[in-house]
């Protein structure tokens, strides 16, 4: 079984370089590191350079967000190598020594009949990382840290998971246009309807986040603020894309949200609540069309 891990980056070159020694140094062999690199500035590209055939570096022209990066990886993955699986990750997630050959086990254990495999994220101290916390079929069930066994997730983040190249020649690629948030959401709701989609607690990754807390319009700090009118977007969708009933309880945890916005005191309310309206409408009228990538294995001859 081969793999291919895609990591995508921007201007956080001291913690890349600590993703690429672990996947170099992982027990099972990662067969191609792929860095998709969203643009950054030339100290990330001299460096991505100075590692020749240590890695495939994808430079893009202009930052198309972690959605279109991860769209442009999965692409490469399918048009450029021959592998087996593709293996996604953030620039500041450190996978352990044995993370990638617990997702292969876990692959064989069910017979490669799986939509993804996901890690389970951590933070710095050992606590699970409240970005990534895994969200089981059981919406009542929570994980507990030591455990070992497979669990079926509704979804999950693209901090550490693993697809087939069969599920996505089905799937297509992730949503480029998302440019930020919900992309990994959406893509691997996706893939979960077409086989289920497991945690694999034995496989480990660090989530080098620099506070380990959830997001929350009313709670962020200003400068994140303008980027939850992705968030809202997104979230408009994919919910739409999950039923009507589903759709519903969105609005009415948005609504939520919006409104918890005057009940904290954190300054910029105006600014946080047209984040969410003008997502929210916008969002109902996002149409983005999912694309496709051909796949080299088939265009290679058979005798």
């Amino acid at each position: 079984m081969t793999v291919s891990a895609v990591v995508v980056t921007y201007n956080r070159l001291p913690m890349l370089k600590e993703v690429i020694v672990a996947l170099q140094k992982s027990e099972t062999k990662v067969d191609n590191i792929i860095v998709v690199d969203n643009n950054s500035n030339q100290d990330t590209a001299d460096y991505l350079t100075s590692l020749g055939n240590q890695i495939r570096y994808v430079r893009l022209s202009e930052n198309i967000g972690g959605a279109g990066g991860f769209n442009k990886g999965i692409r490469y993955f399918m048009e450029q190598t021959t592998d087996d699986y593709v293996w996604l990750m953030d620039d500041d997630t450190v996978p352990t020594f044995t993370a990638l050959t617990e997702l292969l086990n876990a692959a064989k254990k069910v017979d490669n009949q799986f939509g993804f495999l996901a890690s389970d994220v951590r933070w710095t101290d050992n606590t699970r990382a409240k970005m990534n916390l895994p969200f089981p079929i059981n919406r009542f069930k929570k994980i507990p840290l030591d455990a070992t066994e497979l669990e079926q997730l509704r979804n999950a983040t693209f901090v550490s998971v693993m697809f087939s190249r069969t599920v996505v020649d089905n799937i297509g690629l992730p949503v480029k246009e998302f440019f930020i948030w919900g992309d990994d959401i959406e893509y691997t709701e996706r893939a979960a309807r077409q086989l289920p989609g497991y945690m694999v607690p034995t496989s480990r990754v660090i989530h080098k986040m620099a506070q380990n807390v959830e997001s929350n319009v009313s709670l962020d700090s200003i400068n994140r603020v303008p980027r939850y009118f992705y968030a809202f977007r997104n979230r408009m969708y994919f919910s739409r894309n999950r039923g009507f009933i589903r759709f519903l309880r969105a609005h009415i945890r948005i609504a939520y949200e919006a409104l918890m916005i005057f009940f904290n005191g954190q300054p910029k309310k105006w600014l946080r609540l047209k984040m969410v309206i003008t997502g929210v409408v916008a969002g109902w009228f996002f149409r983005p069309k999912v694309e496709h990538a051909s796949d080299k294995v088939k265009e290679i001859p058979h005798d």
